[in-house]
C-alpha cells in the first residue's frame, strides 16, 4: 500500500514530528522562524512587524504514545500603541508545557433524557496522525501572548474631559424645540 501524499499545512509555520522520531531520551529543538514565515504569522496575529521568533523544545515520550512538550517562545512583536498611535516593539517570552496523547472516546453521560459528552479538565492535547507540529504550537502560544492593547512605556489614557455646557447627546435637539420652527 503506497501512503497518501502529504497535504499542505494550513499553518505558516509547520514543523511535525511524529511519535516515532523521539527517542526514549528525548529530543531538543531549538526552531527559528524565517522572513516569509514570521511576515505569514503576523498578519494572522494583525500585527504590524514580528522580527523575530524563536521556540525551543525539549520534546519526551510519555509511555508508548504519548509525548511532552516543555519549551519557551521568544519573540519581539511590532505593534501600534493603542493609546498614542505610535510604533512600539514587545519583547514576549512564553513558556509552553504540554502533554499530546492520541484522542480517546468522548465519556457519554445521560442526563434527564440528554446525551452529554464529557471531555475531562485536563485532558491531554490530540495526537493527529501520531505526530504533533511544533511550528503551530509555537505561533499559537506567540498569538495568545500578543497583548491586544499594547501600550507605549508610562502612557496613560486618559478620556476627554466633559464639558459642562455640552448638555449631553440631545441638546441640540432641545435647543431646536425652543425656537418653536417646525422641521421640515
Amino acid at each position: 500500500m503506497t501512503p497518501a501524499p502529504e497535504q499542505p499545512s494550513a499553518q505558516p509555520w509547520s514543523v511535525p514530528v511524529a511519535v516515532h522520531e523521539v527517542p526514549e531520551t528525548g529530543r531538543t529543538f531549538a526552531l527559528v522562524a524565517d522572513e516569509r514565515t514570521r511576515a505569514a504569522i503576523a498578519k494572522l496575529a494583525r500585527v504590524r512587524a514580528l522580527s523575530r521568533l524563536e521556540a525551543h523544545f525539549d520534546v519526551t515520550p510519555r509511555g508508548r504514545d504519548r509525548l511532552h512538550v516543555t519549551g519557551t517562545i521568544v519573540a519581539t512583536v511590532g505593534q501600534d500603541c493603542v493609546v498614542t498611535l505610535e510604533p512600539i516593539e514587545s519583547e514576549i517570552e512564553e513558556p509552553v508545557d504540554l502533554v499530546f496523547a492520541p484522542q480517546a472516546a468522548p465519556t457519554i453521560v445521560e442526563e434527564e433524557g440528554a446525551r452529554i459528552e464529557v471531555t475531562p479538565v485536563d485532558a491531554p492535547e490530540p495526537l493527529v496522525g501520531g505526530s504533533i507540529d511544533l511550528g503551530a504550537i509555537a505561533s499559537e502560544f506567540l498569538m495568545l501572548a500578543i497583548d491586544p492593547y499594547p501600550r507605549k512605556e508610562g502612557v496613560v489614557f486618559e478620556p476627554p474631559a466633559k464639558d459642562a455646557d455640552t448638555g449631553g447627546p440631545f441638546a441640540a435637539l432641545a435647543a431646536f424645540e425652543k425656537t418653536g420652527i417646525e422641521p421640515e
